[in-house]
């Protein structure tokens, strides 16, 4: 069981591994908090304001979503997620990597391992102190270039300005979880920086898919090898739900696994 949500002690701990793989380490390694206090500070936040955390395990096939109780020298209390199923896969984790959003800042985090106990006669999960938090900000989350082989596509209902709606398919060329960029968009789509795309959908395979809202914050014109010209858009996500940004997290770990795999020759 852990103490309160007391805050003492320090002390300095090398960087995670598992956010090494996710994020450039010699680039991010600025923002990793090493220091007990600082972490404390980060865990307080999250208390404070529920803040909705996913666990990843089992190399990103799994996931529970829950939220930190207490921290403290001995360690976090997190609540059990809705599954039972889940809860338990999760016990059997060695390795759980956590993300959450905290005042629209990314933290990442990585547990090695979690135990049942109880708080307040109620089920929890115990977990020790990571040795690090990672904090991002926005700008900073970590952006998947799509597979060419198994290209990503996002539908758009559009709507004209004469009142015809009407679908467009574009070509993500690269995913986060809190933006977009799209490619293909046809030249005579009537598009404008800061406008909103509403009804835009993306189908992950195995994964899931997201509905969403973009806000257009950039467009500009191109030209592939064979001569064909197009437009192609950065777009942030708004006010994306948990659950999808959590999909969108879930295909990225699985594109990364399988890229791993091929790279070692398991693929």
């Amino acid at each position: 069981m852990t103490s309160s949500n007391a805050e003492s002690g320090s002390s300095a701990v090398p960087t995670p591994k598992v956010a090494m793989e996710l994020v450039p380490n010699d680039e991010y390694s600025q923002y990793l908090l090493r220091a007990r206090s600082e972490m404390f500070t980060v865990f307080r936040g999250m208390v404070e304001t529920v803040s909705q955390i996913t666990l990843i395990f089992n190399e990103g096939r799994d996931m529970v979503l829950t939220s930190l109780v207490s921290y403290g020298d001995n360690g976090l209390i997190f609540e059990l997620g809705a599954s039972a199923d889940m809860n338990k896969k999760a016990l059997q984790a060695s390795k759980l990597f956590g993300v959450t959003q905290l005042q629209k800042v990314e933290v990442q985090f990585i547990l090695r391992g979690l135990k049942q106990t109880e708080i307040d006669g109620n089920p929890a999960f115990h977990a020790e102190l990571p040795d690090s938090i990672l904090r991002l900000q926005r700008r900073e989350n970590y952006r998947l270039m799509t597979p060419i082989a198994r290209p990503l596509k996002c539908k758009i209902n559009f709507t004209s300005g004469d009142g015809s709606e009407y679908a467009v398919e574009a070509q993500v060329a690269d995913i986060s979880g809190t933006g977009i960029r799209l490619s293909g968009l046809p030249l005579d789509m009537p598009l404008e920086t800061g406008m909103e795309l509403s009804g835009c959908s993306v189908e992950f395979r195995e994964v899931g898919s997201i509905k969403a809202t973009l806000f257009l914050r950039w467009l500009e014109e191109s030209v592939n090898r064979s001569g064909a010209r197009s437009n192609r858009a950065g777009c942030e996500f708004v006010n994306l739900p948990r659950q999808m940004a959590t999909l969108i997290q879930r295909y990225i770990f699985k594109v990364e696994r399988e890229r791993k795999a091929r790279e070692s020759g398991l693929g």
